[in-house]
């Protein structure tokens, strides 16, 4: 956070839901695309934001579930559509921008991959965790630019995760290509890479556009699928018998999405861009024996600037 900028703060508690962060907001003829919409918080992003009456297209790499979730909302105040995207396939972002059409008011970049156990790369070389959640989210914004700047007050909303904290991004080899792969060291770097994402875009200002990053904190949902009981008992996450430990800090998929929700649509957020949320609050830089916050390398701008002129020499090239 810079120092001549106030932080903000919203009345919503840490475990608000996402239904109470946007209630009593309309958002008729707004439109949406919310990546990875077909599970987890994803899907409770999308109902909250089509109740509330957006027009929200889910982009992800099974149309087919998402065609489910959108037949449930046949008699919302909103509407919901599927749309087929695979953000580690460039080609596919490339295609899924190429065919929208009209403004874009809001992009959720939600979906992502946590803590692939073994190093994986995408057909432009990409190690497939920064391909995943950051580059094919980069390319879809940047391919998607002339829809948000056409609406006017356009958003971008950001999901990343408090592993950004311990990872700084390393310019130096970004795909594990030289030093050692490590799935939590992958995870990490390319959350750092989100929150500098939002922080990179404050060039389309300008534009009406504003982009924020956003911790949702620990749900259980399907992202913890590289992870074997094994590992999720070393996290405290379950006990002997694979059952959920219950801790304060867990919270349920309505409540995990409230952020998200937040910066897509709340009031309270208007304008504001560049930051980083968690417990549905602007985070305080992270320090010593403070928990949560954000890191200082995930708010420098240069490093944002390098960031977003490396991802769009990656994407000339491609």
């Amino acid at each position: 956070m810079n120092s001549d900028q106030t932080r903000l703060t919203t009345p919503f508690h840490s475990h608000a839901t996402a239904a109470e962060v946007v209630e009593g907001v309309d958002l008729s003829g707004r439109r949406v695309v919310v990546t990875g919409g077909a599970s987890g918080i994803g899907t409770e992003t999308v109902r909250v934001l089509a109740a509330a009456g957006a027009e929200v297209t889910i982009a992800t790499r099974d149309p087919a579930a998402a065609a489910r979730i959108a037949a449930t909302f046949a008699d919302g105040p909103g509407t919901v559509r599927s749309a087929a995207l695979d953000l580690a396939d460039l080609s596919s972002v490339a295609a899924f921008a190429r065919d929208w059409r009209g403004p874009l008011d809001v992009l959720v970049a939600n979906a992502g991959v946590m803590a692939i156990p073994v190093r994986e790369v995408t057909a432009q070389g990409w190690e497939m965790q920064l391909a995943t959640n950051y580059l094919g989210h980069f390319a879809l914004a940047v391919g998607l630019y002339g829809s948000l700047r056409a609406a006017g007050r356009a958003r971008i909303v950001v999901v990343s995760s408090g592993a950004h904290r311990d990872t700084p991004f390393d310019f130096d080899d970004p795909q594990f290509e030289r030093r050692p792969y490590h799935p939590w060291t992958a995870y990490g770097q390319s959350k750092t890479a989100d929150v500098l994402l939002a922080v990179g875009a404050r060039r389309w200002a300008a534009d009406g556009i504003t982009a924020n990053a956003l911790n949702p904190g620990w749900i259980m949902t399907n992202l913890q699928r590289h992870l074997d009981e094994a590992a999720m008992r070393e996290m405290g996450a379950i006990d002997e018998d694979g059952e959920i430990i219950p801790q304060l800090y867990l919270k349920t998929v309505a409540q995990g999405a409230a952020a998200s929700v937040l910066l897509a649509a709340s009031p309270l957020v208007e304008g504001v861009t560049g930051r980083y949320f968690e417990d549905n609050q602007e985070a305080p830089p992270a320090a010593p024996g403070i928990v949560g916050g954000v890191a200082a390398h995930a708010l420098d701008p240069d490093a944002a600037d390098r960031l977003w002129d490396y991802a769009s020499f990656v994407l000339a090239a491609a």
